[in-house]
Order: C-alpha cells, then structure tokens, then sequence
C-alpha cells in the first residue's frame, strides 16, 4: 500500500494556509473553535467556533487573532464573519457555573458544545492550544491557533466581541467595578473596586484574588461561592443587548441552544493563580498575548 504524500504547510503560508491544506486533502469543512474569559476573575466565559466558506469568500480583511485587533476591528471582523460563515456558535458559561465545575471542565464543555451545535457538520475541528475529545471528527490542537488558522481567528473574534458586549451591559447593572473598562480581568483598578466593594455574583468566587476579599478564602475552591450569590439564574445570552444573532447561554449538561439565521448559534483554573495585573484596556496583555 502506497502512502500518501505529507502535507507540509509553512510558517508563513498566511493565516489561511493550514485549511487550504486540509481542504486539499479532502476535508472541505473546517472548524475552529477558541474561547475568551479564561484569565478574568468576573464574568461569563465564551467559546465559539467556526466554519469558514472554501476560497476568496472566506477570506475576511482584518481577520487575525482577537487580542490583536483594536475594538473596532474586532467589531467589523465580527460582522464579517457572521455574514460569511459557512456556519457559527456561541456557547455562553456564567462564573456560577465555572465556580461548580472548574475552568477547565466548563472549556473544554463549552467548545465542545459550540462544535456539536454548527448547522454544518465539521470534518476536521483546529482548536486553539490544547484538544478537545469527544468529537467524532479528527482534529488538532494548534499552538497559538487564533494567529495560525483562519477559523479559530474567527472563533475568537465571535467569542472576544460576544463577552465584551456581555461585559459592557454588566458594568450597567453592577456600577463601580469598571467591567466596561477592564471586561473583568485583574487590573489595578479592578482589584481597588473589590476591596471597596467586595465581589458581586459576576465574580468567580473560586478564583483567590476574589475568594480573598469575600473572607472565604480559606474554603475549598468550589465551596466559597457564597449561598444566594447565583439564586437568579442568568438571562439568556439572545436576551442581552448587543448579542449577535448564534449566541446562547447555558451550562455545560443542558440541551444545545439555538442557531443562528446564517447556520451559526470556560480566569483561573482550580489550583491556578490569576494572572497578574494589566492596565486597562490591554486586551492583549490581559488576555496572555505579546505587546
């Protein structure tokens, strides 16, 4: 039996030549899924995956890695890619839920959800640094995969401009936290907020800078969320104002959501420290990103 050839694709291809490649060897539908909210100590956490059309029409000016796009961009880009996508998702997390199970269980449920729930069935999944199983698809993990493929770029923009606008309707209805500034990760003026104001249930109290000033520190992780802090339960994510059309909220053992009209629809792990503080507004320090 003859084997087939390698597929070798370069460092410097460009953001599209990972899929192109696949899609060479016979994989036409390519997702990528990515996350955003793993490094803040308040607020939901976001997964979204993606699949982007074969040729010129999946190819998107300004498309990179979230972190790397100003506001702004990441808006365009984010219009860009739902008018375009092959299909989308959204998996919304609230901090109660990363509370009960963890960071990392919560991730890997929440792309993986978002994976099941494109309206177009993937035939090879690119995910952003570590895998996820439970797929019946083959995949890979790709190191800094938002700046290698272009799907899980998209994927992360779906998931950065979904939480930020979450983010920005929080700091409304929780004031004096700066969310709409800082969209919950660890900043100076973060940290000087809870110790004036102590956290509000959009903290994740199992995170140690937030169990700290809740005098509960000295509990285990998942018992310091204190009783009442989650009794309302979370809003769903179409009912927020700027959510685009594919977003839904959920926890990770619920039913899937709803999918978009175009096809598309978890800080600090346990025994993690939170990243240390940022100025305001580096998304890409905040977010573990290279000035």
């Amino acid at each position: 039996m003859l084997t087939p050839p390698r597929t070798v694709v370069r460092r410097d291809g460009g953001l599209y030549a990972l899929e192109r490649a696949l899609q060479r060897r016979g994989f036409r539908h390519v997702a990528g899924a990515d996350e955003a909210g793993r490094g803040a100590c308040a607020g939901p956490l976001v997964a979204a995956a993606a699949i982007l059309p074969e040729g010129r029409r999946g190819e998107i000016d300004e498309l990179a890695d979230s972190k790397l796009l100003t506001p702004a961009a990441r808006e365009r880009v984010y219009d860009e890619v739902v008018a375009r996508a092959l299909a989308y998702a959204v998996v919304v997390i609230p901090a109660e839920e990363v509370d009960a199970r963890g960071l990392h269980v919560c991730n890997l449920a929440a792309m993986r959800r978002a994976l099941a729930s494109l309206t177009t069935r993937p035939e090879y999944v690119l995910t952003d640094g570590f895998g996820v199983d439970g797929l019946d698809v083959p995949g890979l993990a790709v190191w800094k995969g938002d700046r290698v493929a272009a799907c899980v770029a998209a994927a992360s923009v779906l998931a950065k401009v979904t939480r930020d606008r979450m983010m920005v309707e929080l700091d409304g209805r929780f004031p004096g936290y700066g969310f709409a500034e800082h969209k919950g990760y660890i900043t100076a003026e973060h940290s000087a907020a809870l110790r004036a104001l102590g956290p509000c249930r959009e903290h994740r109290f199992s995170y140690v800078n937030v169990a700290a000033v809740s005098g509960r520190d000295g509990r285990p992780p998942r018992a310091r969320r204190p009783v009442g802090a989650d009794a309302a339960s979370p809003e769903p994510a179409a009912g927020l104002p700027g959510l685009g059309p594919g977003a839904f909220a959920g926890r990770p053992d619920e039913p899937m959501g709803h999918c978009g009209a175009s096809g598309g629809t978890v800080g600090v792990a346990l025994g993690e420290q939170p990243r240390p503080p940022a100025s305001v507004g580096e998304d890409v320090v905040m977010e573990g990103g290279v000035r």
